[in-house]
């Protein structure tokens, strides 16, 4: 069995049941607006940065969006910025699970910041570190079906052990990228959502 074309296809179906899904709920033409522009601007900062190995704030600008205006924003942000921007950096078939990979990690945003009104950077700055190893977690198990021959426990281990710098240097990115922009991120999204909900 093709494990790699096995795992393409369960990605494609689970981001087909995602945009299903979403494609049900009722957005307002401006709230549709403020994601996609929060997707374009997470992509934009990952190929600015894409000189850097693994440093991106995608992954941070995805959790925040989720943590200030909810799982269903931080999911749709974390799938488009990772779609959108492979058109510049290359599609393939890593594209939908980073797209799956992003998209969780904006649900973990939502999920931590339900009913915060604060933005507790003591929280959210390791919050953003595990998901860069998280993100790694998930990549790393897309590379180890597809492109490892010999599928075994010790060759798993062996991925994770190669990719760890790599995935080292995304945690570090993302707790930087918190600690220094969490609060004037969240001032603004925060600002916007407030705006939807009065209008």
């Amino acid at each position: 069995m093709n494990w790699g074309l096995a795992s393409g296809i369960i990605a494609l179906l689970v981001l087909g049941v995602f945009f299903l899904c979403l494609g049900k709920q009722e957005f307002s033409a401006l709230k549709l607006v403020l994601i996609t522009t929060a997707a374009a601007f997470a992509a934009a900062g990952r190929v600015a940065f894409a000189p850097v190995p693994n440093v991106t704030p995608s992954t941070f600008i995805t959790m925040i969006t989720g943590y200030v205006w909810g799982v269903q924003a931080g999911a749709a942000v974390g799938v488009l910025s990772g779609l959108i921007s492979n058109f510049f950096l290359g599609q393939g078939p890593w594209t939908p699970w980073q797209m799956i990979a992003w998209g969780l990690c904006g649900v973990l945003g939502g999920i931590v910041g339900k009913n915060r009104k604060e933005l507790n950077l003591w929280f959210f700055v390791p919050l953003c570190f595990i998901a860069g190893y998280f993100f790694g977690f998930i990549m790393n198990l897309w590379h180890w079906l597809t492109f490892i021959y010999s599928l075994s426990f010790k060759s798993l281990i062996g991925v994770y052990i190669a990719s760890f710098p790599f995935d080292t240097f995304h945690a570090v990115g993302n707790a930087v990228f918190a600690f220094f922009l969490g609060k004037p991120f969240f001032n603004i999204l925060l600002r916007f959502k407030r705006y939807i909900i009065n209008t």
